[in-house]
Order: C-alpha cells, then structure tokens, then sequence
C-alpha cells in the first residue's frame, strides 16, 4: 500500500517547508513527498528538489485553494495533505493507517460550523452536517478519498478569494475559509459518518502550545504534563521564519531542522534568521524577542483591553 506527502509552498514559505520535510524524515517517514512549487526561487527548488519530488503549480492563485494539485497528478493510495507551518514529531502511522481502510482522517478544529449553501454554491445533491475538522493535515484513501480529492479541486476556483478570511473576512460567505471549507463541504457531501475520523485537537497543537513543553529537541520529541505526545505542531498564522516570534516550542523545533548537521535538506545557514541560528548572537536575538513579547502579553495587550473597556458607554 503506497503513500506520499503533499504541501504547497512558494518562495516565503521555504523555510517551513524544509522544516516540514527535515521532520518527516527524522521521524521516520521514508515516502515519497510532493511540493507544489508556488513560486519558489531556482535555488530552493533545487535544495527541495533533493528530498521531494517538485510539481510545477500556479503562481497566480493562492495557495490555500491549491492542495489538491499535486496529490491528483501524482496519486498514491494514501495521501497525506500537510500544511508547511507544521512540523511532525512522531510518526504519522496511525493516521496512514486507518485512512488506508478508506477513511477520511483530520484533526478537530472546535469549530461548529455547517453551511447548507454548500449543497448550491458547489452544485452538489446535499450536504450532511458532518464534525467541522481542520485541513492543515488530513488524509485520505481508497475511492473516496480520491473522490473527495476531485470534488475539491473542480471546485477551487470558484473561492472568491477577496471574501475570505484572509482579506475581507466576510463571515456570511460560506466559503470564508476558503479550502477548509472546501473540503468540509466535500466531507458534508460525500461521506458517511463513520467514513470521517477526527483526532484530537491536542494531537496537532498550535500556539501558545498549552501545557507542551519540548522534552528532547534532537528527537523532536515533546510532551504534555500527563506523559501524552502531539502528531505534529502547527503554528497557524504568525510564521517564525518571517516574523519575530517568542521562542517556543514550534522555533525551538524549526531551529534544530534548519541548522542541525544531520537533516535530509541542508541549507545555507545565512539564509536562516539570525534568532533560529546556533550561537551567542542568535542566543541575544531570541532573549530580546522573547522580552519583548513577554511584555506585550502581560503589559501592552491587558493594558490596552482595560483602556478599552473604559471607553464603552455605560
């Protein structure tokens, strides 16, 4: 039974996409990857290109509507859909596995969330409420997970992408979030209740990463107080690699995929920002951004909520 990877990535998010892959690789996964190059430069395709498999996608459409390219023009029995700002801690198998006995597999998003207008807006016969999961990382198997793949993809293009919540956030839209709500309108069409497995939130954590605390970096291994492990980490939004973020355990864990020596994809080191390098100067650089949002969450943002809340009419 073959599986494959699949993300998408452009020239901003390279750096994630190395981190993805350099996990998935010291965790253990020995199959094929696929990156949709969304307008990647020559020199990362290349790097990429010796660990991954690089597919020609657009550089005119956004990405959050593109996840089903590659995995459609290079198909494998199980695919797994994984998003770049994540990084694999464990070993994905349970996943694989039971999408492999042609199950829908994708984390919880504590979401309550349910557009009949999909049935219309999609064409589509009817849409059954289903669990309103994530698609940051989702897999899919057999006939219907090839089904829900096509069904999504017919689709992409009719996302008006100036409604979303990425520009005007229109929240009447009932494909704000653009892919996600793509897909979950091909779940609502298409499959049965016990066709959906969804994991726990927990198990795909993302910022502040509550209660997780990294226990061996050179492992990526990490954990909660109770002893139970996350699948992978997701820090949705904010991108360390592009912003200054507080050092916690996604760029404690980017760091040691970007500049350790025994990573599937090396790179150059100066191409990596100085706070997730090794050394004293990279040392400093993470302390002055970790004070400095250690004083916006507890100075600036409560002091600017209770201003706030002063400023509403009683």
């Amino acid at each position: 039974m073959n599986t494959a990877f699949y993300c998408v990535v452009n020239e901003r998010y390279f750096l994630g996409a190395v981190g993805l892959i350099n996990s998935l690789r010291l965790v253990g996964h020995t199959e094929p990857i696929h990156v949709l190059d969304c307008g990647l430069r020559r020199d990362q395709r290349d790097l990429l290109g010796s660990e991954a498999t690089v597919v020609a996608g657009p550089t005119d459409a956004p990405a959050h509507v593109l996840k089903t390219i590659a995995p459609l023009s290079h198909p494998a029995e199980t695919c797994v859909l994984i998003d770049v700002d994540m990084i694999a801690t464990r070993p994905l198998d349970v996943l694989i596995a039971a999408a492999r006995q042609g199950k829908v597999v994708a984390g919880a998003t504590g979401m309550d969330r349910f557009c009949p207008e999909w049935a219309e807006l999609l064409g589509l016969a009817a849409v059954s409420r289903r669990t309103y999961v994530s698609t940051g990382l989702v897999v899919v198997g057999g006939a219907l997970g090839h089904e829900l793949l096509e069904l999504v993809d017919d689709h992409k293009h009719e996302v008006d992408w100036k409604r979303t919540f990425w520009e005007d956030n229109d929240e009447s839209y009932p494909l704000v979030h653009a892919d996600q709500d793509l897909i979950n309108a091909a779940i609502a069409a298409r499959a049965d209740e016990d066709e959906l497995i969804v994991f726990d939130a927990r198990l795909s954590p993302s910022p502040p990463f509550t209660g997780l605390e990294v226990r061996d970096v050179s492992s990526l291994r990490c954990s909660y107080e109770d002893g139970s492990e996350p699948l992978v980490v997701h820090h949705w939004l904010a991108k360390p690699w592009l912003e200054p973020t507080h050092h916690g355990v996604y760029s404690q864990l980017l760091s040691r995929l970007l500049v350790g020596e025994d990573v599937a994809i090396r790179i150059p080191e100066q191409q990596v920002p100085l706070r997730l390098r090794r050394g004293a100067r990279a040392y400093v650089a993470r302390k002055r951004v970790n004070a400095r949002e250690r004083f916006r969450w507890h100075v600036s943002e409560p002091m600017r909520r209770t201003a706030s809340r002063r400023s509403e009419p009683s």
